[in-house]
């Protein structure tokens, strides 16, 4: 469905539909363009924003790569920081950060959609439905509607956070006003799966409070599925039968990375003294199930990282690497992704011509986006551990936990993030915002394009393996 043109009238006498108009227009011509200046308009408006006195406990300590870091990261919501959150900033500062995250959560969950619409052509006539029911409008050709649809469910669920999260805060002895504020900032950061926090230590503060732990980490998860997973659930929670490939695809490869992942820490982590072992049965558990969840890009931690053994670095090295959804707030290659390769590995393994799963075949060219993703994002993480490496001498592992964080934008760290130079903090920044961006636009830009031959070579075969 396509909206009918403007009128010269309407568009003299009406400058906010001419703009929206031109926004469409940019949309649909080239999202990538307008995903890549948006975020960098936001990320310079926040970094000065950020660099101003006024957000500064201390004024002489500023820093502009500090300034620069912090802003990349809420907008990309990452979560990693070269400073303690608390210490550093002011309230505006966090007012700002609150601000920066919630910004950057709806900036991607609009503008990743808007390029999944690019890859389809449409975004579908299905979630197009939906989004126009989700805003009671009837107008589904618009790119507003879909803003609209984003902006009122990802409120609505931060709303929902918040309220679970405020009597809880009370009882805990903070004044309404302190529980307000954290009850709205771990809502926002939750939810857009930013990973900040305002308490010492991090989420470690909450490790023996479990209604917290989990109320954050189901925020979490519902970030990280994707918009329209969320919306088609939503809608359509009592007929799943009903629910598309993507989003059968999303929750069951979701679903169990999440129980591998919660058994294979709990395996690790369970003698060690410093971490899970150090804690009762049930504190025990809750934490796991906290730690098996942050890796999704939640990025935050209810034990210390440093502390944790080699096993599970490794395994929240992949795990981060994986990430989230598509078109959710989530970085990695998404679970999608991993779940098409598995999925194209299982066909040729069985000799299968077709890539099956749900009583549906999977295009090849997807198999082939996947691929490419996937090598996109290794090459990324291998060029920026490279390049921490030479500037901090710091630990392979260590070096390349927080490469991986930042470029999933999952914001745990290893400590590398917070004893990196200015030059490091520079190539952090850089990798998190390829990251955010990098594999949703290269998948946008693969999926669109498409050159067809007059000719085809003759065929010969390589030798594999």
């Amino acid at each position: 469905m396509t909206s009918q043109p403007r009128s010269f009238t309407d568009r003299v006498l009406h400058p906010g539909r001419r703009l929206r108009d031109v926004l469409d227009d940019v949309a649909e011509a080239s999202p990538a363009r307008l995903a890549m200046a948006s975020f960098i308009v936001a990320t310079a408006v926040f970094t000065v924003l950020l660099s101003l006195p006024i957000a500064h406990q201390n004024p002489g300590e500023h820093s502009f790569a500090n300034s620069l870091f912090v802003a990349v990261s809420t907008i990309c919501v990452t979560g990693l920081s070269p400073v303690v959150t608390e210490e550093y900033w002011t309230t505006f500062g966090h007012w700002v950060m609150v601000a920066s995250m919630q910004v950057g959560g709806l900036g991607i969950l609009t503008l990743a959609s808007l390029l999944g619409m690019a890859v389809s052509k449409r975004l579908g006539v299905r979630q197009r439905l939906i989004a126009a029911q989700a805003t009671n409008t009837f107008q589904v050709g618009q790119v507003g509607t879909l803003m609209r649809a984003v902006i009122i469910t990802s409120l609505s669920v931060e709303a929902v956070i918040m309220a679970l999260l405020l009597p809880r805060f009370l009882q805990r002895g903070d004044s309404f006003g302190d529980a307000l504020w954290h009850s709205i900032f771990y809502a926002v950061s939750s939810f857009n799966n930013a990973g900040f926090t305002l308490h010492s230590g991090g989420a470690v503060f909450f490790s023996e409070d479990p209604w917290i732990l989990m109320v954050v980490m189901i925020s979490m998860l519902i970030g990280s599925l994707g918009f329209p997973v969320v919306l088609m659930v939503a809608v359509t929670w009592n007929r799943p039968r009903g629910w598309d490939l993507h989003t059968k695809l999303t929750l069951a490869t979701t679903g169990i990375l999440f129980v591998l992942s919660f058994a294979l820490l709990y395996l690790f982590e369970s003698s060690n003294e410093r971490t899970i072992g150090g804690m009762s049965f049930g504190h025990g558990i809750t934490n796991t199930l906290f730690m098996a969840a942050m890796p999704r890009s939640g990025g935050m931690a209810s034990v210390d990282v440093s502390d944790m053994h080699g096993t599970s670095h490794l395994l929240i090295d992949v795990l981060m690497f994986i990430g989230g959804g598509s078109s959710s707030t989530a970085g990695g290659i998404k679970v999608t992704t991993i779940a098409v390769l598995v999925l194209a590995a299982l066909a040729e393994a069985r000799g299968l011509k077709d890539v099956t799963v749900f009583h549906r075949r999977i295009d090849p060219a997807t198999v082939r986006v996947a691929i490419s993703i996937t090598l996109a994002g290794t090459g990324l993480v291998l060029a920026g551990t490279l390049a921490l490496l030479h500037i901090t001498r710091m630990p392979l592992d260590a070096v390349l936990f927080d490469a991986i964080s930042a470029f999933a934008t999952c914001g745990m760290s290893s400590g590398v993030t917070e004893q990196s130079p200015a030059a490091g903090l520079y190539v952090l920044s850089a990798l998190m915002f390829l990251g955010r961006l990098g594999t949703i636009t290269l998948a946008a830009s693969l999926s669109t394009s498409h050159q067809q031959r007059l000719f085809r070579y003759p065929e010969e075969r390589p030798i594999i393996g």
